[in-house]
Protein backbone atom coordinates (compact mmCIF):
# COMPACT_ATOMS: atom_id res chain seq x y z
CA UNK A 1 0.00 0.00 0.00
CA UNK A 2 1.46 3.68 -1.04
CA UNK A 3 1.67 6.17 1.58
CA UNK A 4 -1.15 8.95 1.23
CA UNK A 5 0.24 12.22 -0.07
CA UNK A 6 -1.16 15.18 2.17
CA UNK A 7 -4.11 16.46 0.20
CA UNK A 8 -5.05 12.74 0.20
CA UNK A 9 -4.95 12.85 3.84
CA UNK A 10 -7.06 15.83 4.17
CA UNK A 11 -9.47 14.85 1.55
CA UNK A 12 -9.56 11.46 3.64
CA UNK A 13 -10.46 13.36 6.74
CA UNK A 14 -12.50 16.00 5.60
CA UNK A 15 -14.75 12.88 4.22
CA UNK A 16 -14.62 11.39 7.75
CA UNK A 17 -15.18 14.38 9.60
CA UNK A 18 -18.73 15.10 7.54
CA UNK A 19 -19.63 11.29 8.30
CA UNK A 20 -19.00 12.20 11.90
CA UNK A 21 -21.52 14.63 12.37
CA UNK A 22 -23.86 12.21 10.77
CA UNK A 23 -22.98 9.32 12.89
CA UNK A 24 -23.18 10.83 16.42
CA UNK A 25 -26.47 12.34 15.85
CA UNK A 26 -27.55 8.77 14.28
CA UNK A 27 -26.14 7.55 17.77
CA UNK A 28 -27.86 10.18 19.52
CA UNK A 29 -31.64 9.12 17.69
CA UNK A 30 -31.23 5.57 18.28
CA UNK A 31 -30.82 6.37 22.29
CA UNK A 32 -33.64 8.54 22.01
CA UNK A 33 -36.26 6.46 19.95
CA UNK A 34 -35.34 3.49 22.27
CA UNK A 35 -36.58 5.68 25.43
CA UNK A 36 -39.49 7.46 23.54
CA UNK A 37 -40.77 3.94 22.84
CA UNK A 38 -40.84 3.16 26.31
CA UNK A 39 -42.58 6.47 27.48
CA UNK A 40 -45.27 5.16 24.42
CA UNK A 41 -45.98 1.90 26.37
CA UNK A 42 -45.84 3.46 29.43
CA UNK A 43 -48.57 5.67 28.20
CA UNK A 44 -50.37 3.00 26.86
CA UNK A 45 -50.30 0.97 30.13
CA UNK A 46 -51.20 3.96 32.32
CA UNK A 47 -54.22 4.76 29.56
CA UNK A 48 -55.05 0.85 30.24
CA UNK A 49 -54.60 1.00 34.03
CA UNK A 50 -52.32 -1.49 33.89
CA UNK A 51 -49.60 -0.74 37.20
CA UNK A 52 -48.11 -3.87 37.93
CA UNK A 53 -45.68 -3.94 35.17
CA UNK A 54 -43.12 -1.22 33.29
CA UNK A 55 -42.83 -0.74 29.82
CA UNK A 56 -39.33 -2.37 30.07
CA UNK A 57 -41.51 -5.46 31.07
CA UNK A 58 -44.28 -5.09 29.15
CA UNK A 59 -41.76 -4.75 25.61
CA UNK A 60 -40.22 -8.00 27.02
CA UNK A 61 -43.72 -9.68 27.20
CA UNK A 62 -44.12 -8.62 23.75
CA UNK A 63 -41.06 -9.84 22.36
CA UNK A 64 -41.58 -13.25 23.82
CA UNK A 65 -44.58 -13.20 22.21
CA UNK A 66 -45.85 -17.03 21.48
CA UNK A 67 -42.60 -18.38 21.65
CA UNK A 68 -41.12 -20.31 24.97
CA UNK A 69 -37.48 -19.01 24.93
CA UNK A 70 -34.45 -19.28 27.41
CA UNK A 71 -33.38 -15.98 29.23
CA UNK A 72 -29.84 -15.93 27.45
CA UNK A 73 -32.19 -16.11 24.00
CA UNK A 74 -34.07 -12.87 24.92
CA UNK A 75 -30.79 -11.55 25.49
CA UNK A 76 -29.34 -12.42 22.65
CA UNK A 77 -32.09 -11.12 20.08
CA UNK A 78 -31.03 -7.74 21.17
CA UNK A 79 -33.64 -5.99 23.85
CA UNK A 80 -32.05 -6.63 27.03
CA UNK A 81 -28.92 -6.32 29.42
CA UNK A 82 -28.03 -9.31 31.08
CA UNK A 83 -28.79 -8.48 34.77
CA UNK A 84 -32.25 -6.58 33.17
CA UNK A 85 -33.36 -9.82 31.78
CA UNK A 86 -33.01 -11.76 34.95
CA UNK A 87 -34.66 -9.17 36.91
CA UNK A 88 -37.43 -8.37 34.90
CA UNK A 89 -37.82 -12.21 33.90
CA UNK A 90 -38.18 -12.95 38.17
CA UNK A 91 -40.68 -9.95 38.76
CA UNK A 92 -42.52 -11.42 35.92
CA UNK A 93 -43.00 -14.50 36.88
CA UNK A 94 -43.52 -13.14 40.29
CA UNK A 95 -46.84 -10.64 39.19
CA UNK A 96 -48.12 -14.36 37.04
CA UNK A 97 -47.18 -12.78 33.71
CA UNK A 98 -44.62 -15.54 32.81
CA UNK A 99 -44.87 -19.39 33.19
CA UNK A 100 -41.51 -20.70 33.72
CA UNK A 101 -39.83 -24.13 33.48
CA UNK A 102 -36.61 -25.85 33.93
CA UNK A 103 -35.28 -27.11 30.05
CA UNK A 104 -35.63 -30.83 29.96
CA UNK A 105 -32.49 -30.59 27.40
CA UNK A 106 -30.59 -28.14 29.92
CA UNK A 107 -31.45 -28.42 33.33
CA UNK A 108 -29.13 -25.01 33.69
CA UNK A 109 -31.34 -22.83 31.49
CA UNK A 110 -35.15 -22.30 32.83
CA UNK A 111 -37.61 -21.77 29.73
CA UNK A 112 -40.28 -19.01 30.11
CA UNK A 113 -42.91 -18.23 27.78
CA UNK A 114 -46.38 -16.05 28.93
CA UNK A 115 -49.41 -16.61 31.00
CA UNK A 116 -52.84 -15.51 29.70
CA UNK A 117 -52.33 -12.47 31.96
CA UNK A 118 -48.99 -11.48 29.75
CA UNK A 119 -50.41 -13.17 26.23
CA UNK A 120 -52.79 -9.82 27.46
CA UNK A 121 -50.01 -7.43 27.63
CA UNK A 122 -48.50 -8.83 24.47
CA UNK A 123 -52.04 -8.15 22.48
CA UNK A 124 -52.42 -4.95 24.24
CA UNK A 125 -49.32 -3.90 22.85
CA UNK A 126 -49.55 -5.44 19.55
CA UNK A 127 -52.78 -3.82 19.31
CA UNK A 128 -50.95 -0.39 20.04
CA UNK A 129 -48.71 -1.32 17.52
CA UNK A 130 -51.39 -2.18 14.86
CA UNK A 131 -53.02 1.02 15.40
CA UNK A 132 -49.92 3.29 15.19
CA UNK A 133 -49.82 1.76 11.57
CA UNK A 134 -53.25 3.29 10.56
CA UNK A 135 -51.65 6.31 10.64
CA UNK A 136 -47.94 6.28 10.10
CA UNK A 137 -47.82 7.45 7.06
CA UNK A 138 -50.72 10.11 6.85
CA UNK A 139 -50.05 11.59 10.29
CA UNK A 140 -45.90 10.55 10.72
CA UNK A 141 -45.20 11.13 7.22
CA UNK A 142 -43.19 7.30 7.11
CA UNK A 143 -44.50 5.30 4.42
CA UNK A 144 -42.95 1.27 4.32
CA UNK A 145 -40.35 2.31 1.46
CA UNK A 146 -39.05 4.83 4.30
CA UNK A 147 -38.75 1.76 6.21
CA UNK A 148 -37.26 -0.41 4.36
CA UNK A 149 -34.46 1.37 3.65
CA UNK A 150 -33.87 2.45 7.07
CA UNK A 151 -34.45 -0.99 8.51
CA UNK A 152 -31.29 -1.64 6.11
CA UNK A 153 -29.43 0.86 7.42
CA UNK A 154 -29.90 0.26 10.55
CA UNK A 155 -29.50 -3.93 10.55
CA UNK A 156 -26.08 -2.91 8.63
CA UNK A 157 -24.71 -0.57 11.76
CA UNK A 158 -25.93 -3.53 14.22
CA UNK A 159 -23.63 -5.86 12.09
CA UNK A 160 -20.56 -3.13 11.69
CA UNK A 161 -21.05 -2.54 15.83
CA UNK A 162 -21.91 -6.30 16.09
CA UNK A 163 -17.99 -7.02 14.09
CA UNK A 164 -16.27 -4.08 16.58
CA UNK A 165 -16.89 -6.41 19.37
CA UNK A 166 -16.56 -10.12 17.81
CA UNK A 167 -13.10 -8.68 16.12
CA UNK A 168 -12.45 -6.41 18.50
CA UNK A 169 -11.92 -4.01 15.66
Amino acid sequence: MTAMTKPQAAEALSGVSAVRKHYLETLNLVERLHRQLLDVIKDELDRRDEREINSVQALLLFNVGDQELTAGELRTRGHYLGSNVSYNLKKLVEAGYIHHERSEADRRSVLVRLTRKGEAVRDMLREMFDRHLVSLEAVGNVGGPDMDAMNVILKRLERFWIDQVRFRL
